[in-house]
C-alpha cells in the first residue's frame, strides 16, 4: 500500500544533456562508445535471488519457449555516463511467430516500485500470449531491485520486528517508538546501500530504459507499464518522446499527486473496494459467512482490527496476527476479485482465533517467503519513494491531516496517514512533488483506468491523460474490481490492447469496457 505517487523529473545539468543526446541518437555512438553497444550474453535463467523473491527457475512457456536471462551495464551514476556501472537483470521470451511479423521487444513494468520484473513476468508470462507471437517479451529487474544493484536495509529477523509494530500509533508513546522504527529502519538503508541511494530514482530508471532499447536493437520503445510501471512510462516518455513506440499504461498512477495526495487517493480506493467486496458477499444467493449485510461485515471487520490491537491472535507460529498485520492482509485480498474468497476464508479463521490466512496475506504484500526470509521489495520501495517525493511529513502533520484520512477510509485512513512518515530522515532528499510526464512529440499511449481499483484510483488515468499532453494520452474505461484491467481477462480491454499493440490500430478515446 505504498503512495504511488512519485516526483517529476529534476532538471538535467548541460553536460548531462548532451551525453544523453548521443546515447539516445539513432545510429549514434555515446562518448565512450561501450554501453550502447555492448552485447548481452544471455543464458538459461537462474533461480530466484533471495533479494528477487526466491523460488525456481522459471518453467517454459506453454507453447515451449524458454525463458532466457542476461546482465546489462548502465551507469551508476547517469550524470557521469563514463564512470563507474552497476548490472540491470533482464529476462526475456524471444517471439514465438515468424520472423518476418516480429515488431522488436515489448518492455513491461509491473510497479511496486519495487517489484521484480525478471520473477514477475514469467509468472504472467501465458496472460501475454498473444502478444508473444509478435514480440519478444522483455522485463528487468530496475535498479535497487532484485538483482540490479539491490537495496539492502535490515535482516530478515529485524524486518519480522519491523512488520509487527503498532502502524497507527494512539498516544504519544507509541507514535514515539513508531518513529524510532522508521528512522532505524531509514538508517540500515544508508548504513547498508549507501552507494546506491542517491541513484535509484524513476528518471534513473528510465534512462536505463532507453539505454535497453537500443542494446535490444530496437528503434523505438515498445512498453507495457502497470501501476507505477504507468509513471515510470510516463517519466520516460518525457525524457524520451520521440523514442517511444507503442505504449500502454494500465492502472494508472496519478501524476499530478504529491506523496499526501496520493495516500489519501488510497485510502478512497481501498475504502471503496473494501465496500464493493462486503456487496458481493451479501448479494449471492448462498449466505455469506461474515455478515448478513454490507454495513454488517464492515463493522465486524472494524471490531476485528479494534480486538487485535488489545490482543492479537495466533498468525504463523512464533508471529502473532496484529492490527497492523491484520490491515495489511486485508489490503493485499483487495488488489484482485480473484482474492476475495481468501479474504472471506482468513476473517472467517480470525473470528475464531487463527490468523493464519490474513496474515499469509500480509507477507506476501511485503515480500517474505514461507522460509522467513524477504525479497527486497520493501527496502527498493523505500528507496525509490523517498528518492522521488520531496515532501518530509513530521509526526506533528500528520496528526493535523488524521481527520481528512478518517473521513476517506475508517479502514485505511490512519495506517495510510502514518504511513507518510516513512521518509523521515532519509538519507538522500527527494526530487519533487510529482513526476513531470508532459511528452509534446510521442506516439499515442492507450490509458487503461479500472473503475474499482483500490491501489490506483480510475481517476488517475484522465490525470495522466491531460499531463502527457494533446495528441498523446488515450483513455480506455474498464469497469470492473481489482488493481489493472488486462490481466481481468476481460475480453474488450484485452481486444483493445491487442489491437494496438500488434497492429498498431489506436482505440476511439474514451471507449468503456465492462
Amino acid at each position: 500500500m505504498a503512495n504511488p505517487s512519485r516526483p517529476r523529473a529534476t532538471a538535467l545539468t548541460t553536460s548531462a544533456v548532451l551525453l544523453f543526446a548521443a546515447l539516445t541518437g539513432c545510429g549514434g555512438d555515446s562518448e565512450d562508445g561501450d554501453l550502447t553497444h555492448q552485447r548481452l550474453d544471455w543464458q538459461d535463467c537462474p533461480a530466484p535471488s533471495e533479494a528477487e523473491g526466491g523460488g525456481s527457475a522459471p518453467s517454459p512457456l506453454p507453447n515451449g519457449t524458454e525463458w532466457e536471462c542476461a546482465t546489462m551495464k548502465a551507469p551508476l551514476d547517469w550524470a557521469e555516463p563514463g564512470g563507474k556501472t552497476i548490472g540491470i537483470a533482464l529476462i526475456r521470451a524471444r517471439a514465438g511467430g515468424p520472423e518476418d511479423r516480429r515488431i522488436g521487444s515489448l518492455v513491461f513494468n509491473f510497479g511496486g516500485p519495487g517489484g521484480s520484473g525478471v520473477t514477475t513476468l514469467p509468472a504472467f508470462g501465458p496472460d501475454y500470449a498473444t502478444l508473444n507471437t509478435r514480440y519478444d517479451l522483455v522485463s528487468f529487474d530496475p535498479r535497487g531491485v532484485g538483482r540490479s544493484a539491490p537495496v539492502k536495509c535490515e535482516s530478515d529477523a529485524r524486518l519480522d520486528e519491523f512488520f509487527q509494530q503498532d502502524a497507527t500509533p494512539d498516544d504519544g508513546a507509541e507514535r514515539t517508538e513508531l518513529l524510532r522504527r522508521t528512522r532505524q529502519f531509514n538508517a540500515a538503508c544508508e548504513k547498508n546501500s549507501s552507494k546506491i541511494l542517491p541513484h535509484v530514482r524513476t528518471t534513473d530508471a528510465a534512462r536505463d530504459m532507453d539505454l535497453m532499447r537500443q542494446v535490444l536493437g530496437d528503434r523505438k520503445l515498445h512498453y507495457f507499464g502497470i501501476s507505477y510501471g504507468t509513471e515510470l512510462g510516463g517519466v520516460y516518455a518525457h525524457l524520451f518522446p520521440k523514442n517511444v513506440g507503442r505504449a500502454v499504461f494500465d492502472a494508472v498512477v496519478d501524476p499530478t499527486q504529491n506523496a499526501e495526495q496520493g495516500a489519501l487517493g488510497q485510502a478512497k480506493g481501498f475504502q471503496l473496494a473494501l465496500d464493493n467486496f462486503a456487496k458481493d458477499c451479501t448479494s449471492k444467493t448462498t449466505e455469506c459467512p461474515i455478515g448478513d449485510t454490507p454495513q454488517e461485515v464492515k463493522e465486524r471487520i472494524a471490531k476485528l482490527l479494534a480486538d487485535l490491537e488489545r490482543k492479537p491472535i495466533p498468525g504463523i507460529s512464533p508471529r502473532e496476527l496484529t492490527q497492523t498485520a491484520a490491515t495489511n492482509g486485508i489490503a493485499q485480498s483487495l488488489y484482485s476479485k480473484d482474492f476475495w474468497e481468501f479474504l472471506t476464508e482468513g476473517l472467517e479463521e480470525a473470528y475464531d482465533g487463527d490468523g493464519r490466512i490474513l496474515m499469509l496475506l500480509s507477507d506476501s504484500m511485503n515480500g517474505r517467503s514461507e522460509n522467513g526470509e524477504y525479497s527486497n521489495l520493501t527496502a527498493a520501495n523505500a528507496a525509490i519513494n523517498c528518492s522521488d517525493d520531496k515532501a518530509r511529513y513530521t509526526v506533528d502533520y500528520v496528526q493535523r491531516r488524521l481527520p481528512r484520512f478518517r473521513a476517506a477510509s475508517e479502514l485505511f485512513g490512519d495506517y495510510l496517514a502514518w504511513g507518510m512518515i516513512s521518509c523521515t530522515d532519509w538519507a538522500v532528499p527527494g526530487a519533487a512533488d510529482h513526476p513531470d510526464v508532459s511528452a509534446r512529440g510521442s506516439a499515442p499511449i492507450l490509458v487503461v483506468g479500472n473503475t474499482g481499483d483500490p491501489a490506483t484510483p480510475y481517476e488517475g488515468a484522465k490525470k495522466m491523460v491531460n499531463a502527457l499532453g494533446k495528441g498523446v494520452g488515450v483513455e480506455l474505461t474498464y469497469k470492473g474490481q481489482g488493481h489493472g484491467a488486462y490481466d481481468s481477462k476481460n475480453k474488450c480491454v484485452q481486444s483493445a490492447v491487442n489491437g494496438y499493440l500488434l497492429d498498431g490500430k489506436v482505440p476511439k478515446a474514451g471507449l468503456v469496457c465492462s
